[in-house]
C-alpha cells in the first residue's frame, strides 16, 4: 500500500497537490487515519477493479428489472386487462368456475382479486407441467367470466418479469448463477462505505465541505473524474446500502446467517396460523375434515361451507383492504387465509385465517403488530423489488442503477488516468502493497479480527477478501525482493 502523507492522496497529479502539513505526532488521531487511509484505499481499489464487473452486471440487470412492470403491462396486456369495464363484478365462484372449465388441470392454490377496475382476476394453479417453483395462472374477466388466457408465473410475476428477475439474480443460470449476485451484494456496502469515508475525509481536510455534493470545476483530468466519482457516490450511498442489505437477505449463504440471527433474537415475521381449532395439521378425521378438501375432489373446498365468496365477505367485514389474496386450505383441518396484497403501500399486509365452514375468523395477524425487524425486512424487500409507492420506487431504483454504473465507469477511468505517461497503453499501475504490514500492530489485529467476523457472516465477502490479502502479501514480498536486488 502507499506511504503517501495523509494530506496527499495518491489519486492526485503532482500539479494538483496542496502543500503537505507538518507530520502529526505519532499518538494523534490523524496518525491513526494516516495508517487506515491507505488500507481503505487499497481495499477500495481491489474491490473496484476485481469485484467491479460483478457490480456492473448487477447494476445493468437491475436497471432492466426496474422497468419490468411497464414491460409486463405491454407484453401481457391481453391477459391483464379487460375489454370493457362492467357495472358490477361477478361472484368469485362464477369466475373460478369459468377458469376451471377451461383449465381443469392441477389444484387451485390462490385466487387474487383484480387490483384495478380494468384488471383481471387471477386464479393460480399448481400443475406438474411447468418448471419447478412456478405455477400456472389463469386470467378471468371479472365482469363476464371470460378467460383471457393463462401464463406460467413465479410468485405472481408474469414471464417478462420473472425472466428479468432471474437475469438479475442468477443470469438465467439457476442456483450456480446466484453466486455472482451474492458477491455483488456482499461487496457493494464495503465499496460504498469505504468510498464515503475517504471522500468525506478528503473534503474535510481541504476545507471544502461544499464539494461533497458539488463537483469541482477544474480542467479535464483525473482530479475532475475523482470529483464526480465522489459526488455521485455520496448522493447514491444510502440507496446503495439499502440495496446491498436487502440483497443479502435473499442470498444463499449470508441470507441463511441473517435468517438464523433473526430467529435467535426473535426478529422473525409472524404469519397467520391456518390450523382450525380442534384439528391437527394433516388430520383427515378431525371435526373440520369435511371442509379441508378431503371429499368431493380437489375443488370441493372452493364451494364447501361459505365458499370463496363467503371468505371474501369475511375479509371485507374484518376491514382488510382490497384487493385481497385468498388461499384455500391445502389439507384437511386447515382454514382459508385472506391477505392484503401489500405492494404499493408499505403497511398493507394484514392477514386473517377464516373457517370455511361458517366464515368465522380463527386467527389474525396485522402488520402493525409485527416487530420492527420484520417491518424493516418487509419494507426493504418491497423497496428492492420496486413495489413501494409504485412508479416513484421504480424511478429511485433506476436512478441508483444508473448511479452505480456511472461510479464504476468513473472508477475504471481513474485507473486508466493513473498511467505514468499519456503514451503508455493500458490502465494505470496497481497501488503499492504493504500498507497492512506498515500499520500499527493493534490496528492491523483489530482490522483482521473484524474482517474475519464479517467474512464468516458474509462468506462471499470473506473469501474474496482472503484472496485480496494473499495477493497483497505476495506483491509486497515481490516488491521487497526487487528493492533488495536493486540495492
Amino acid at each position: 500500500m502507499t506511504t503517501t502523507p495523509p494530506s496527499v492522496l495518491p489519486d492526485e497529479r503532482p500539479d494538483d497537490r496542496p502543500a503537505a502539513p507538518p507530520a502529526p505526532p505519532p499518538d494523534s488521531p490523524t496518525s491513526v487515519w494516516s495508517a487506515l487511509q491507505p488500507l481503505l484505499l487499497r481495499l477500495h481499489f481491489y474491490a473496484g477493479v476485481l469485484v467491479g464487473p460483478f457490480l456492473l452486471v448487477a447494476a445493468f440487470t437491475g436497471l432492466l428489472y426496474s422497468v419490468a412492470p411497464q414491460l409486463e403491462a405491454v407484453v401481457h396486456r391481453h391477459e391483464l386487462t379487460v375489454d370493457t369495464v362492467g357495472d358490477a363484478r361477478l361472484p368469485l365462484a362464477d369466475q373460478l368456475g369459468a377458469a376451471r372449465a377451461e383449465h381443469p388441470e392441477g389444484v387451485v392454490v390462490q385466487v387474487q382479486q383484480a387490483a384495478t377496475p380494468e384488471g383481471t382476476t387471477r386464479v393460480v394453479l399448481a400443475v406438474d407441467d411447468v418448471p419447478e417453483g412456478k405455477d400456472r395462472t389463469v386470467f378471468v374477466d371479472p365482469y363476464t367470466a371470460e378467460v383471457r388466457g393463462a401464463l406460467t408465473t413465479y410468485t405472481g410475476f408474469l414471464p417478462v418479469r420473472w425472466t428479468l428477475d432471474d437475469l438479475h439474480r442468477n443470469l438465467l443460470l439457476g442456483a450456480p448463477g446466484e453466486m455472482y449476485s451474492e458477491i455483488a451484494a456482499s461487496w457493494l456496502w464495503v465499496v460504498v462505505l469505504g468510498g464515503v469515508v475517504m471522500w468525506v475525509a478528503r473534503s474535510a481536510r481541504r476545507g471544502r465541505l461544499r464539494r461533497l455534493v458539488v463537483p469541482e470545476r477544474v480542467r479535464p483530468g483525473r482530479r475532475r473524474t475523482l470529483s464526480w466519482h465522489g459526488t455521485v457516490g455520496l448522493v447514491a450511498a444510502l440507496g446503495l446500502l439499502v440495496l446491498s442489505a436487502t440483497g443479502l437477505t435473499w442470498s444463499a449463504y449470508a441470507g441463511a446467517n441473517v435468517s438464523e440471527l433473526r430467529a435467535t433474537w426473535g426478529w422473525t415475521t409472524t404469519y397467520v396460523d391456518p390450523t382450525l381449532p380442534g384439528a391437527a395439521v394433516g388430520d383427515e378425521h378431525g371435526e373440520h375434515a369435511e371442509h379441508g378438501g378431503g371429499t368431493g375432489g380437489p375443488d370441493a373446498v372452493l364451494t364447501a361451507g361459505v365458499g370463496v365468496d363467503g371468505v371474501l365477505a369475511t375479509a371485507r367485514a374484518e376491514g382488510l383492504r382490497e384487493p385481497v389474496r385468498l388461499t384455500p386450505p391445502s389439507e384437511a383441518g386447515q382454514a382459508w387465509t385472506a391477505a392484503e396484497q401489500g405492494s404499493g403501500w408499505p403497511t398493507r399486509a394484514d392477514a386473517i385465517a377464516v373457517d370455511g365452514a361458517d366464515g368465522t375468523v380463527v386467527d389474525r395477524v396485522d402488520f402493525a403488530d409485527q416487530n420492527l425487524a420484520a417491518k424493516l425486512a418487509h419494507w426493504g424487500i418491497y423497496a428492492h423489488m420496486g413495489e413501494l409507492f409504485g412508479v416513484a420506487n421504480q424511478l429511485v431504483l433506476a436512478a441508483l442503477a444508473i448511479g452505480l454504473i456511472t461510479l464504476l465507469v468513473l472508477g475504471y477511468r481513474m485507473w486508466w488516468q493513473r498511467r505514468p505517461t499519456r503514451q503508455r497503453r493500458g490502465p494505470g499501475p496497481w497501488l503499492p502493497p504493504g500498507g497492512l504490514r506498515r500499520a500499527p500492530r493493534w490496528l492491523a489485529v483489530l482490522l483482521l479480527v473484524l474482517a474475519a467476523a464479517v467474512g464468516w457472516f458474509v462468506p462471499l465477502f470473506g473469501i474474496p477478501l482472503l484472496v485480496f490479502l494473499v495477493v497483497d502479501v505476495l506483491l509486497a514480498a515481490r516488491a521487497r525482493r526487487r528493492a533488495a536486488a536493486a540495492g
